[in-house]
């Protein structure tokens, strides 16, 4: 007998469909039965056993509407909760081909994502777009990954489904209600070299309608690591004072502690009418010094860089499921408190004077309305509408004559944001799916012209479950209020970026009893113009922002996921992806000596390739990360040289864990070791990273008795 579940196309599917795609399973079933005879005279038991055979039941379900055509990757939660020291930076550099930025460990952390730029890549906190208003990127490194449920990756044309902008792609990140019943607690402290201590703590209650969960997460280091400075030599001379020769030192980096800590409070309540309520509010209170480059001769007594941000974000959100129709509301408002201290005692006598004291102070309010209806199982229709409202105050506080702070570095700006979204889904086949979405929004007073998306995917295996899928968009990125605004130096008149993006790829996924293997391959051309750069002008002579460049970007990337169990109970789990990213500067030179045109832009690697193996067995997981980049240029014409190029390098990470249960509590100890291979790198020109260091963790989880 046949069974095919008609779920595809309901609007509910993200909610209560299997996310697979199509696939023919077969299920053969073996049913035991013991029958138990209780002879009353005789009072003695007596069982007989009875397997009962069933045919082969064939169950076949249609790939969900939403994600007709769609490029997408949704980060293993394995890879998010692979420790509490890891961010969202780091996590994405192992479970996805975006190329992460480090300018050092708890330093800022920015995504170029298919050769952009880190503003290209749009990023949204249950459904509110958390990309800084003035400067339009996000600091991943201020993102932990235990504080993220879900996060799914949107490539090129499919970002137009989650917001405008994403002239790279889109990243989503969700929080979600504990799955478990009752009352929930887990504790993990760690403890790793440089002195650094994390805490993380979380309780969970859920009830028949009501959930809440409380995560704190409170980490401290020196960050002191050792590094051979290559950049500073230090001389070696003779009795007489000449020069015989000079060594690279051994030194410390400087001024590069820190201190985090985030809260965050959700609440989860469904109605009794099927209606679902949430209030998600997450808090961050950062202190992190700048560490020094190894290229700084100053002494760190002399000179200090910190960072001060708290930033408290806030979503609410209601969605109703009826029939094939779904509705849902959200509203939010983002607060951060941003400072920059450059302190300088130039006579060294401890007497420090404001040489920089930039603060920011940012107020984000957003609403969103969306609906969803399904009018049958070959039609989804789709819409949204979302606004922000900003308010930004900036200006350098250490610039102040006989009046108070100048005007000309004082900033206060207000930008509202409109974004209107609809999409139609048509299967007119099982095997094929075609997709329109299109988006308009305005941002202060300016509009764009609507922005397209076209995506279409074919089942071409029902056997090897082959899907082929393709897209095309047309995107804008407005900019940002830095770049229209910034005192000295903004240009009102800048023009939007905008560039046109195409995909083509196919993927499979296959499953067996003790085996399954996901793999993708996708090639992407996207064309960029109006690129916004910083250059000094001599007219000026400050830096302004101009829209001069012109890019290319095109490449191939290709991921994959597998696991194979054995009947001993061994797992071996693998998950891998490559990137072969090219982005050329094709605009016109600026000058004659302009040797930039034809070359790669800086910092962006060609290749990149990331793995991570994990073998189980019983309550023992055995990790291994492995990440490797090829050099990146430092300049635009890719001039060769020791400062002219990052070396390429590959960076190896072990880890071990054991799951101890006890009959009121478990008990998990992990031990792991990063830069295994002890290499010496950097991600940034002269900020070097650290050398192998480890981190020990013991996690508590109580055992509730459940009512």
């Amino acid at each position: 007998m046949k069974y095919r579940p008609r779920y595809a196309a309901s609007a509910a599917t993200a909610w209560f469909a299997p996310t697979n795609s199509l696939r023919v399973r077969r299920i053969t079933v073996i049913l035991l039965c013991f029958a138990c005879a209780v002879p009353a005279v005789a009072q003695q038991r007596d069982s007989t056993a009875r397997t009962i055979a069933i045919r082969e039941v064939e169950i076949a379900g249609r790939r969900p509407m939403k994600e007709i055509g769609v490029q997408h990757t949704e980060l293993d939660s394995a890879i998010l909760r692979e420790s509490i020291s890891m961010s969202l930076a780091d996590a994405l550099a192992a479970g996805s081909t975006i190329f992460i930025k480090s300018y050092g460990r708890a330093t800022l952390s920015t995504a170029s994502f298919r050769g952009t730029a880190p503003s290209h890549t749009q990023v949204t906190w249950n459904g509110m777009k958390v990309n800084s208003p003035m400067y339009g990127q996000v600091d991943f490194s201020l993102i932990p990954a235990y504080f993220v449920d879900d996060a799914t990756i949107y490539h090129g044309a499919s970002s137009v489904g989650i917001t405008g902008g994403g002239l790279g792609g889109a990243i989503a990140m969700a929080t979600k209600a504990p799955a478990e019943q009752g009352l929930g607690l887990r504790y993990i402290q760690g403890i790793g070299s440089f002195s650094t201590f994390d805490e993380f703590l979380r309780l969970t209650y859920t009830g028949k309608r009501w959930s809440t969960s409380t995560r704190v997460l409170y980490s401290t280091s020196d960050n002191d690591f050792k590094f051979r400075n290559y950049n500073s030599p230090k001389l070696v001379t003779d009795e007489n004072g000449n020069v015989t020769g000079k060594y690279s030192p051994l030194e410390r980096n400087r001024n590069g502690a820190f201190r985090d800590l985030h809260l965050m409070q959700e609440l989860y309540h469904t109605t009794r009418g099927g209606d679902r309520l949430s209030l998600a509010a997450w808090y961050m209170d950062s202190h992190r010094g700048l560490a020094m480059l190894s290229a700084d001769r100053n002494d760190d007594k002399q000179k200090k860089n910190t960072q001060d941000e708290r930033t408290l974000r806030a979503v609410v959100s209601w969605q109703r499921f009826r029939g094939g129709l779904k509705l849902g509301a959200r509203a939010g408002y983002t607060y951060t408190d941003l400072q920059y201290l450059l302190l300088q005692d130039a006579e060294g006598k401890g007497a420090f004077s404001r040489m920089v004291d930039a603060r920011s102070r940012i107020h984000t309010l957003f609403a969103k309305a969306e609906a969803e209806y399904s009018l049958n199982e070959k039609w989804l229709f789709t819409g949204t509408l979302a606004a922000h409202q900003h308010r930004v105050r900036s200006g350098d506080l250490s610039v102040i004559n006989s009046e108070g702070l100048r005007s000309d570095t004082l900033n206060r700006q207000e930008q509202f944001e409109l974004s209107v979204f609809a999409s139609v889904k048509w299967r007119p086949l099982p095997r094929l799916g075609f997709a329109v979405d299109l988006r308009w929004e305005l941002y202060g007073d300016r509009t764009t012209a609507p922005i397209p998306a076209l995506f279409a995917d074919y089942l071409l295996s029902e056997r090897g479950n082959v899907v082929i899928k393709a897209s095309a968009a047309r995107n804008y990125r407005f900019p940002t209020i830095s770049d229209l605004y910034f005192r000295p130096g903004g240009n009102p008149d800048l023009r939007p970026e905008k560039g046109w993006t195409f995909d083509a790829g196919v993927e499979t996924s296959l499953k067996d009893e003790r085996r399954s293997l996901r793999a993708s391959a996708t090639v992407f051309d996207s064309h960029i113009d109006d690129w916004i750069i910083w250059i000094r002008t001599a007219k000026l002579g400050v830096s302004t922002p101009l829209n001069l460049r012109s890019v290319h970007s095109y490449g191939v990337e290709a991921k994959f996921a597998g696991q194979i169990e054995t009947p001993g109970g061994w797992r071996l789990l693998l998950d891998g992806n490559f990137a072969w990213t090219r982005s050329v500067n094709r605009s016109e030179k600026m000058s004659p000596a302009d040797e930039s045109i034809g070359k790669q832009l800086p910092y962006i690697p060609v290749y990149s390739a990331a793995l991570t193996a994990r073998l189980q067995w019983r309550r023992w997981e055995l990790a291994y990360k492995w990440n490797w980049y090829s050099e990146r240029y430092t300049m635009t014409d890719n001039a060769p040289g020791i400062l002219g190029r990052v070396k390429p390098y590959l960076m190896s990470d072990l880890s071990l864990e054991k799951t101890i249960d006890c009959r009121w509590a478990s008990f998990s100890l992990k031990g792991c070791v990063y830069n295994l291979l002890n290499e010496e790198y950097e991600s940034v020109l002269s900020r070097p990273m650290p050398r192998l260091n480890v981190s020990f963790f013991i996690g508590i989880t109580p055992k509730f008795r459940k009512r």
